[in-house]
């Protein structure tokens, strides 16, 4: 009876997530759309089974309406930076000064998505790294397939610290009470263990896929330079 309450309640929590992937995913509907929907059934859900009142729901309702706006805010100064930059000529001066740096394009992937990626989600966080690091690895001559994929893949990174800690300062911290430094270090310390494999698995996917010999080899072997990214890091760090 407990493991069938608990699936239950577990369930019940599940569905707005479940609702929002299956209308924006499966049927393609605009988050316009999507959302509200999303709230008037996440609402009915809050005061019908579990029994919150008007004023906790009309809270958790301005509450998230406020987060909401921090988030636009954050993606839309990214965005800003994304084509001011193209404007501005920018892009083309990274792309000189990669190309100064190294012609490789396995070389320049891990310095735009993973390095500039991190960079972007400690600072904006929320998807921005991906929207500003795939389009300019675009820009750079990458595939677009590759581009987004190896963007994504490299986010899965710094994603902890995102938006100046914003998924510590709200996700954690407003719920208990915790020491921030103690999470802060063994959130890093698994990060950099993690870390050192994922720049050997998106070049290797990019040198698989995209590349011109299909080959992972080709990928495997910069891993002295990939490590070398990951020596510095723990350095700073400790």
């Amino acid at each position: 009876m407990v493991i069938q309450n608990f699936s239950s309640l577990f369930l019940l929590a599940l569905t707005p997530i479940a609702l929002v992937f299956f209308l924006m995913v499966f049927l393609r509907w605009k988050a316009v759309v999507a959302m509200p929907l999303t709230w008037i059934v996440t609402t009915m859900i809050g005061f019908f089974f579990w029994e919150m009142s008007m004023s906790w729901l009309l809270a958790a309702t301005l509450k998230g309406f406020f987060i909401a706006v921090e988030i636009i805010i954050i993606i839309f100064g990214a965005i800003l930076l994304l084509k001011l930059m193209e404007e501005g000529g920018a892009v083309y001066a990274i792309d000189r000064i990669l190309k100064t740096i190294s012609s490789d394009r396995r070389i320049q992937a891990i310095i735009i998505a993973f390095m500039f990626g991190g960079f972007i989600e400690g600072a904006a966080g929320f998807g921005t790294p991906a929207a500003l690091a795939a389009p300019l690895m675009v820009s750079l001559g990458f595939p677009g397939l590759a581009a987004v994929i190896i963007a994504l893949i490299a986010n899965s990174v710094p994603v902890t610290f995102g938006a100046v800690g914003t998924p510590i300062l709200i996700g954690i911290k407003s719920v208990v009470e915790i020491d921030l430094m103690a999470v802060t270090f063994y959130s890093a310390l698994i990060h950099l263990i993690i870390g050192m494999f994922i720049p050997l698995l998106f070049v290797s996917i990019l040198t698989k896929i995209f590349g011109k010999n299909k080959s992972y080899k080709e990928g495997l072997k910069i891993w002295p330079y990939a490590y070398g990214l990951e020596s510095a890091s723990l350095f700073l760090i400790f």
